[in-house]
C-alpha cells in the first residue's frame, strides 16, 4: 500500500494521497462526491464509478479496514487544502523575544530612553529580555543591578508584567517581560 508523500509548494507542505491507478488496495469502501456511502466494492468498480462522474477517486483513509476512498476532483482538493494553508499561515502571529541591555550604573535620562523603547516592543505584542552584564568590580554588588532592574520595571509595569523574576546567572542578570494584553 503506498503512503502519502509530501510536497513543498512555496514553502508549504502538501499531503500527496493516492488517486486513481496508484490505489492498489482489492477491496475500497467508497463514498461519493457528497460524502454519501456507496458501500464496499472493488478498485476497479470503484474506479469506474469515479469515470462515469468524470472525477478522481482518491484514497483518504488507508488505515482503515477495508481502506477508504472518496470520489472528488482532487485538483480541486489540493487547491482548497493550499488555499487553507496559506491562510492559516498568515494569521499565526510570531512572537518575538526582543532584548534590551541595561548597563548597572546607568544615568536615569538613558533609563527612560530605554523604558521607551521597550513600551514599543511590548505594544507590538513582543516579549522582552531585560539584560545587565556586570563588569569588574560590579561583580561583587550584584544588588546594584537588581536595583536598575526594579526601577526599569516600575517605569514599565503599565504595559509589560514579569514573566520571569530578575536572575543572576554568572555576570549577566536578566528580567523577561510579557505584554499585559498577552497575560488574559
Amino acid at each position: 500500500m503506498l503512503s502519502p508523500q509530501f510536497y513543498f509548494r512555496e514553502g508549504l507542505p502538501i499531503k500527496e494521497l493516492a488517486i486513481n491507478g496508484q490505489i492498489r488496495a482489492r477491496e475500497v469502501r467508497v463514498l461519493d462526491k457528497d460524502g454519501n456511502q456507496l458501500g464496499i466494492m472493488s478498485s476497479y468498480d470503484a474506479l469506474r464509478k469515479a469515470e462515469e462522474y468524470n472525477l478522481d477517486l482518491v484514497l483518504i483513509s488507508p488505515v482503515a479496514n477495508p481502506p477508504v476512498c472518496k470520489i472528488m476532483d482532487y485538483g480541486k482538493y489540493k487547491y482548497e487544502t493550499m488555499k487553507k494553508e496559506k491562510e492559516n499561515k498568515r494569521n499565526q502571529k510570531v512572537v518575538e523575544v526582543k532584548e534590551i541591555w541595561l548597563s548597572a550604573t546607568i544615568d536615569v535620562g538613558d533609563l527612560n530612553t530605554k523604558a521607551k523603547q521597550t513600551v514599543k516592543f511590548l505594544e507590538s505584542g513582543n516579549k522582552v529580555k531585560v539584560s545587565i552584564r556586570l563588569k569588574g568590580r560590579q561583580m561583587v554588588r550584584p544588588e546594584m543591578a537588581l536595583k536598575v532592574m526594579t526601577d526599569f520595571y516600575e517605569l514599565v509595569k503599565q504595559w509589560g508584567q514579569k514573566d520571569k523574576e530578575p536572575v543572576t546567572e554568572g555576570r549577566i542578570v536578566t528580567m523577561l517581560l510579557i505584554p499585559v494584553a498577552n497575560t488574559k
